[in-house]
C-alpha cells in the first residue's frame, strides 16, 4: 500500500502553529475550553476545533482570544525553534 502525504501551505502551517499556542496559553492560565467559549462568545465546539486545527478563526476571535489569554496576538502565532547543537 501507498504512503498517504499530507501538504499543506504555509497557511496551514501558521494555522496549526496558531491552535497549537492557543491550547497552551489556554491550559497554561487553567482555562477549559467552555471558559474560553464564554470569554470569547463562542460554543465550545468552535474552540475544540480551532484547537484540533479544523476551523479558521477570524481575526476578530483571533484578538478576543488574545484578549482573554492576557497575551499579544502575536506570541500566538510564534515558533518556538531550539538548537539543539
Amino acid at each position: 500500500m501507498g504512503t498517504a502525504h499530507l501538504s499543506i501551505g504555509c497557511e496551514g502551517i501558521i494555522l496549526v502553529k496558531f491552535t497549537c499556542n492557543v491550547k497552551q496559553y489556554r491550559v497554561a492560565k487553567k482555562l477549559t475550553q467552555a471558559e474560553l467559549s464564554d470569554f470569547t462568545g463562542v460554543r465550545r465546539e468552535t474552540i475544540g476545533r480551532l484547537e484540533n486545527a479544523q476551523y479558521v478563526p477570524s481575526l476578530e476571535l483571533g484578538f478576543k482570544i488574545a484578549w482573554v489569554l492576557n497575551t499579544p496576538i502575536t506570541d500566538l502565532f510564534k515558533f518556538n525553534f531550539s538548537d539543539d547543537s
